[in-house]
């Protein structure tokens, strides 16, 4: 019965993908396809929670099968990320797209990351105090028990490294290794590698022309063979954000979503709040938010459905250049830079929220000016290096929470109810990448207008 129940599950899920392959037919628009899978999943999702339950061998055993769809897709967008980092700012320079002012874009970028996570701190600051949360009433379980175990053995890890030892984290000490994302820090490393080397290419420019040519036409051909395998993957964005969507609405734990509302309506509260500042941001410098949502909202339905930063690169990256008129070497800067660095959600909200919640219970006022100021300052120091993949709140929050000296043990209070909050700091995440990206383009007057404004007519798809 249970192969014959998983079966009937399967052929479900293969008919809701006929319908989305049917819609791509009739040219229905990438947007309508994303949104309509996303409504699919969520349904599909909710119905085979409510008919099997959520520990059904029936429900595990089909969702094993989805994530062939769901997980598959992620993890071919992961394995281009690290590829397209390298190759994407090294063909900046290789093609004369930042190396005119690439000390100027890489500080905006770092600018905006920083600054807008540091405005994200005191939002989240902001919406604890206004929800009146308290670590102290969070329940322990088992599960939470675990967790905590788990969270204390990796900040013995981090209690071990000094100040000076984590900047020196960030370096490549060995790029090929970086590569393959060992670390949570190989983004950062790799674009550092990358950009040494297209300095170096700029000298070599000056000094052997020829050799310099040689090496720009090779880096050119990598480079448009491993953005046309990334349209490949983008146009299976629909079917894997069916997938995932079904595993998260049929596999979540409700009760324990219910019985952490609060602190779920307070999170959410504080992350649209801080996705206006964006939008207000764009604004002040004259760019139309509601072009900016219409065209950036595939990619953030993929990052919500995801939780993945790093595996909705590729996606960011040829949405700020094809959508938002953004030159390649300033979004793929933004995007890369945006891993690691200056997560508005992950790094800002998150860390933040919970250093107020847990202070009470180490004794401390955190309604002192002197802790909320320091707070602030912390928290936007230590986003730097914070892993663009699932865990990287969690690195984040005890990065900050073991710098004030407060509890850390709140990080595993949360496990219920994690997986739901990372899909919207997850969201932040890249659109903050995005909006640095625009920004950035815009200062500089790099930015191409006719595109963002949808009146410049973009070359047809291969």
């Amino acid at each position: 019965m249970l192969t014959l129940l998983s079966i009937v599950n399967i052929v479900f899920m293969l008919l809701l993908m006929a319908g989305l392959y049917a819609m791509q037919k009739k040219h229905v628009s990438f947007s309508k396809r994303v949104f309509a899978a996303l409504g699919a999943g969520i349904a599909f999702g909710l119905i085979l929670q409510a008919v099997y339950g959520i520990k059904s061998d029936v429900l595990q055993t089909s969702i094993d099968w989805f994530n062939i769809v769901g997980k598959g897709y992620v993890k071919l967008l992961q394995m281009i990320v690290m590829p397209l980092v390298f190759l994407s700012i090294l063909a900046a320079f290789t093609r004369m797209k930042l190396s005119a002012n690439i000390g100027r874009i890489s500080t905006l970028i770092l600018g905006i990351l920083v600054g807008t996570t540091a405005v994200a701190a005191a939002i989240g600051i902001g919406f604890t105090f206004a929800f009146d949360l308290d670590g102290v009433q969070l329940q322990q379980g088992e599960a939470e028990t675990a967790r905590i175990e788990q969270v204390e053995q990796k900040l013995g890890e981090l209690q071990t490294m000094t100040l000076p030892q984590k900047i020196l984290e960030l370096l490549p000490a060995n790029p090929f290794l970086d590569l393959t994302g060992a670390r949570p820090t190989s983004t950062i490393a790799v674009v550092i590698f990358a950009a040494i080397i297209g300095l170096a290419f700029l000298g070599v420019k000056r000094k052997h022309p020829e050799h310099a040519e040689q090496f720009a036409g090779i880096v050119d051909t990598f480079y448009t063979v491993l953005m046309r395998v990334v349209t490949l993957i983008l146009r299976l964005t629909p079917y894997g954000v069916l997938a995932i969507m079904t595993r998260v609405a049929a596999t979540s734990d409700y009760e324990a979503i219910w019985n952490l509302g609060k602190f779920v309506v307070a999170s959410y509260a504080a992350l649209l709040v801080m996705f206006a500042v964006h939008l207000l941001l764009l604004a002040l410098a004259g760019l139309n938010p509601v072009t900016y949502v219409k065209k950036a909202l595939p990619v953030l339905t993929f990052a919500f459905t995801s939780r993945t930063s790093a595996g909705t690169l590729p996606l960011n990256v040829k949405t700020q250049t094809d959508e938002l008129g953004v030159p390649e070497g300033i979004a793929n800067f933004a995007g890369s830079f945006g891993l690691s660095i200056g997560q508005n959600g992950c790094a800002g909200i998150y860390p933040a929220m919970l250093a107020v919640m847990a202070a009470p219970a180490a004794g401390v006022d955190p309604l002192t000016p002197s802790f909320i100021l320091t707070l602030i300052l912390v928290v936007a120091l230590s986003s730097f290096g914070v892993a663009g993949v699932g865990g990287g709140a969690t690195f984040a929050a005890l990065m900050v929470l073991s710098t004030m000296n407060l509890p850390v043990a709140i990080v595993g209070l949360l496990i219920s109810v994690e997986p739901l909050i990372d899909m919207g700091r997850t969201a932040l995440n890249v659109s903050g990448s995005m909006t640095a990206g625009l920004l950035t383009s815009k200062v500089t007057g790099e930015l191409d207008s006719g595109v963002f404004n949808g009146t410049k007519q973009q070359p047809a798809e291969a």
